[in-house]
């Protein structure tokens, strides 16, 4: 297999701190319009220059939301956009209630996602995704959601389609110059290693997978990476909340998209413990511990409005002290071999 060439998308190029779009699909619950744009719009000013997004975000609300942001923000097209391919948007039943919440999300579009890793899915998607968009030209496109956390059982035979067709498409769309980089935009690293044993990928959206409360991935994924020039980005920095939010209140608390074990509650606490110690605020260490790591590009927490835009941007400059961090490192509340921020 032919190495691919060095990924661009670095840190110098995509900013430590991205844009996670999600709630521009209206995840959870509904944003206006103009709420969504007042949020890229903030985003841009503060130099922002990375935005993620996907067609299962919203059924395709997402990204006509951020495609007429931008066009009005950034019309000079400076801005990196990531989106994702492997779920086809179809039509939906008829008399299905569109005001409901339907895959986490409430939406008025009129499609559901269902997963599809194809050739011809691929390049229907990314077209979608450039309409949309309002773009010629999409520079990063993750594969969403392939591995065994999103199909269990029917990875094997997912993954297979994908290598087979999908990863042909992508292939083609990078060689071409239509898109600037391909990769997986996924929950798990094992499927990202698995699939640089397979063929040749620039860049990982890896979410809740390399963060204060886990750090597995510095077994073998990340020095993997780093032997093969290939870039992170880190999405899902709090882990569901439970990082952005501690456990000082009554709860819930969530991690991993459920309620939180006592371990993790107990190991969130010690660490808020030493926050404390130290005044600083557990979300700015969540935020910027990840970018310590030579292999990470960028860190994409979700944002849903500009005051949120604002305390991200905040968080991420704020000044951490390096006792803070040897404090962490000497509890056992961090592994000894994790890249810690100068």
């Amino acid at each position: 297999m032919n190495a691919a060439p060095a990924c661009p998308f670095d840190q110098k190029r995509l900013g430590r701190l991205g844009f996670g779009c999600a709630a521009l699909g209206n995840l959870f619950r509904a944003i206006s319009d103009d709420e969504a744009v007042a949020t890229v719009q903030a985003a841009v000013d503060a130099d922002i220059r990375y935005f993620d997004v996907a067609p299962h975000y919203g059924f395709g609300l997402a990204e006509k939301r951020l495609g007429a942001a931008l066009a009005e923000a950034d019309p000079g097209e400076s801005v990196v956009i990531s989106t994702k391919v492997g779920r086809r948007l179809d039509p939906v039943a008829p008399g299905t209630d569109l005001t409901a919440l339907r895959q986490a999300f409430v939406t008025p579009e009129p499609y559901e996602s269902v997963f599809d890793y194809s050739y011809d899915a691929v390049m229907r998607s990314w077209e979608g995704s450039r309409a949309r968009l309002r773009r010629d030209r999409i520079d990063i496109l993750y594969v969403h959601d392939i591995g065994r956390y999103a199909h269990g059982d029917e990875h094997p035979r997912l993954f297979r389609t994908l290598m087979d067709g999908g990863y042909r498409a992508l292939r083609e769309l990078r060689d071409g110059g239509a898109v600037g980089a391909i990769g997986l935009g996924v929950n798990e690293w094992q499927v990202c290693e698995e699939a640089l044993g397979a063929g040749d990928f620039d860049i990982f959206l890896l979410a809740g997978r390399y963060t204060l409360l886990e750090q597995g991935a510095l077994d073998s994924f990340l020095p993997l990476c780093a032997a093969r020039g290939v870039q992170l980005v880190i999405g899902g920095p709090y882990n569901s909340g439970i990082l952005a939010h501690g456990v000082k209140g009554p709860g819930p608390f969530h991690y991993e998209y459920q309620p939180a074990s006592p371990g993790i509650v107990t190991r969130v606490a010690a660490i808020e413990a030493i926050c404390d110690a130290h005044n600083v605020p557990l979300a700015a260490a969540a935020l910027q511990f990840p970018l310590a790591h030579p292999q990470v590009a960028s860190v994409i927490p979700g944002m849903n409005s500009a005051p949120r835009v604002a305390e991200a941007v905040a968080l991420t400059r704020l000044a951490i002290p390096p006792a803070f961090w040897a404090d962490l490192r000497s509890a056992g509340l961090i592994r000894a071999d994790a890249p810690t921020p100068a």
